[in-house]
């Protein structure tokens, strides 16, 4: 089964990490299981040098994964020009969730709130570049006729995402919505 995909874009430093952070705490605290795919525009490493993973990685291997009793990791290497998989290609990796998370890929389809601060480094409106905005997280009123929530609104954010996404009705607090 495929699960359901709600995004959180906005320009960097809008806070959409610590928003996401905190929806996952408040979905997983209402039964659902929550995956989160972030897109990074910069190179990243979870494997570090001197240990065995990076020295195997290094070596060639185009995956390695790293297993214990209490997580695993698999990494990827892009090689030999390797295309960045796309969010289509992501999203089966995570299928044993009842909802993906996902923050950045903000030109792919699914819908997605945008986060507004005025710490950012942009604070113009996405619509231009991000379709399916379908709601916004900002501190200060928004000339939108979208649905609009306080960044800390987290509670009221994640009954939007419920709605929207037609999830399972035990998940949502309906009092609140």
């Amino acid at each position: 089964m495929t699960p359901a995909v709600f995004g959180i874009t906005g320009w960097k430093n809008s806070g959409k990490t610590t928003l996401v952070a905190r929806l996952v705490t408040e979905l997983r605290g209402r039964g659902l299981k929550v995956g989160v795919i972030k897109h990074a525009h910069h190179a990243f490493d979870i494997d570090h040098p001197g240990r065995d993973s990076h020295t195997i990685r290094e070596a060639g291997a185009n995956e390695v994964a790293i297993v214990s009793a209490r997580r695993w990791a698999l990494i990827h290497e892009l090689r030999d020009g390797e295309p960045e998989p796309s969010l289509e290609d992501m999203l089966p990796r995570l299928a044993s969730n009842d909802l993906v998370v996902v923050e950045g890929f903000k030109r792919a389809p699914h819908p997605k709130l945008e986060v507004r601060s005025a710490e950012a480094v942009d604070t113009r409106p996405m619509d231009e570049i991000a379709p399916n905005i379908v709601a916004l997280a900002a501190d200060d009123p928004q000339d939108d006729p979208r649905p609009h929530f306080r960044r800390d609104d987290i509670s009221g954010i994640a009954d939007f995402i419920i709605a929207h996404l037609r999830l399972a009705p035990d998940a949502a607090n309906l009092s609140q919505i």
